[in-house]
């Protein structure tokens, strides 16, 4: 087995091992994935982009850390055009990316910020709305899916939400029946957001752009004011904005590095699959 090449890149914080398999001849299982992902034994990652070339365009097989798969993944996929425009695998602009979630139009320049049309989202059917719960402390949450499913809450600090080393508890359970990714939100100001997330199979991370979606989707909601605008999205790594435009779908702005590119050890890889 030759030496597998990988790369690193991040979105605002919120960080991948990108390895570009054009004909899907990698076994990827869930362990190799866990095994990547891990930040002292592997090379450290919330996820894992694997790049795949389909008839007309490239498919984003997108795992997250704990080896699960996730419908799309909003800074996932700014890394991933970057590394398609940097490889000359797709020319700079509109590139469409097929995801689990569908295919997603992602405008990505040759420099600067990359813009991804995650389109109209969608709430889900409940007959009250969910409960989040982390220890003592209860919230009403907004669930939204754009596409992956999030169930949004409004602190007023957002040290409210604990260390989120455990992943909050949502009730009722079949509103999420494949779990949930929850962000907390607190408003700065008029169309200004700051939030923290914590990432079903992940844990907190320090981004997540459908997060960043689903919260300024919600902010508007709650605002009373859904009107096409732009909302900044304060995250511990950066800063986000999303557009939403007249007919309801919304643009996710931001940025993203590849920080490195090397392979990996062919005997590292055959003991993790």
């Amino acid at each position: 087995m030759n030496a597998i090449a990988f790369a690193k890149g991040h979105g605002t914080g919120n960080d991948f091992v990108v390895l570009p398999d054009l004909e899907a001849t990698l076994d990827l299982s869930a362990s190799t994935v866990r095994a990547l992902c891990d930040r002292r034994t592997g090379i450290g990652a919330d996820g894992v982009l694997r790049v795949v070339r389909e008839e007309s365009m490239f498919f984003m097989d997108y795992r997250n850390a704990d080896g699960s798969l996730a419908q799309m993944c909003g800074n996932g996929i700014r890394v991933f055009a970057r590394y398609l425009i940097d490889h000359g695998l797709a020319p700079a602009g509109t590139v469409p990316i097929a995801t689990r979630g569908g295919v997603i139009e992602v405008l990505c320049p040759v420099e600067g910020a990359i813009e991804v049309a995650m389109g109209v989202p969608t709430v889900p059917v409940a007959r009250a709305a969910p409960v989040v719960t982390i220890g003592e402390r209860s919230w009403a949450a907004t669930p939204v899916q754009v596409p992956n499913p999030h169930a949004v809450v409004f602190v007023d600090d957002l040290a409210e939400a604990g260390d989120l080393r455990e992943p909050p508890e949502v009730a009722p359970r079949a509103v999420f029946p494949d779990g949930v990714n929850v962000e907390f939100v607190r408003s700065v100001a008029d169309r200004h957001i700051a939030m923290r997330v914590f990432e079903r199979g992940v844990g907190e991370t320090r981004s997540c752009g459908t997060g960043a979606c689903a919260a300024a989707w919600a902010f508007g909601r709650q605002q009373g004011e859904p009107a096409a605008g732009t909302v900044r999205v304060d995250v511990p790594g950066g800063t986000l904005h999303v557009r939403e435009s007249d007919d309801g779908s919304l643009v996710l702005i931001g940025p993203a590095v590849i920080v490195a590119e090397g392979t990996i050890d062919p005997r590292w890889w055959e003991t993790h699959t």
